[in-house]
């Protein structure tokens, strides 16, 4: 599942320590940068954690947390969102819950921005959807603090831009139209299926 619907956070890999959190650490120490402040500007650090990437795409099958799709791990169209920015907190680069698995479109929206809600504490019913346009919007019954972020996550994104609304609107018609069966639509657009049953049309 994936920030237009809540997503379940998953357990770290077995692995994930040995390729990912111990050799960057070792390495922010080598650096002396300190762990729980900003990086140094100009700051590079080494992408240990594309070595979990495959694990990231499994463990969340395949589906973006911010747009809701699946992406195809073949592409090379997904990567590792650092929910919290490398450039905040160093220790974070490398650390398996602080990941969001992200279409690369949405990852490069986000960048260093906090404006945005985190899948992992989403509430239900957040957003909805106008399932034959595709239009994103927020919950009507939001109000004050939460309607803003969830106003501000739409904008950041760009969610309800006109590929964004194709992308859903095209899911939708294929299975309307193309008799693509309901689990399909399940595993391959999530809050497309999640609003059509809220709607009745499932």
């Amino acid at each position: 599942m994936a920030a237009v619907i809540p997503v379940e956070k998953q357990e770290e890999p077995a692995n994930f320590d040995d390729d990912v959190r111990q050799p960057g650490l070792r390495w922010l120490r080598e650096q002396k940068i300190v762990l729980n402040k900003k990086l140094p500007p100009g700051t590079e650090l080494v992408p240990y954690w594309r070595q979990c990437l495959d694990d990231l795409h499994t463990s969340y099958a395949g589906v973006c947390a911010y747009l809701c799709v699946f992406v195809e791990r073949v592409t090379g169209g997904v990567s590792v969102d650092h929910y919290v920015p490398k450039s905040l907190r160093a220790r974070l680069a490398y650390e398996w819950s602080n990941y969001r698995l992200a279409c690369l479109t949405m990852n490069a929206r986000k960048l260093d921005f906090s404006s945005v809600l985190d899948p992992f504490t989403l509430k239900a019913e957040t957003f909805l959807l106008e399932l034959v346009t595709g239009r994103i919007y927020v919950n009507p019954r939001l109000t004050g603090r939460a309607r803003k972020r969830a106003e501000d996550t739409i904008e950041r994104l760009r969610l309800d831009s006109a590929e964004c609304r194709e992308i859903r609107a095209r899911h939708y018609q294929n299975y309307c139209e193309l008799g693509y069966p309901e689990d399909y639509l399940k595993r391959y657009s999530p809050f497309v299926w999640i609003e059509a049953k809220r709607q009745g049309l499932l």
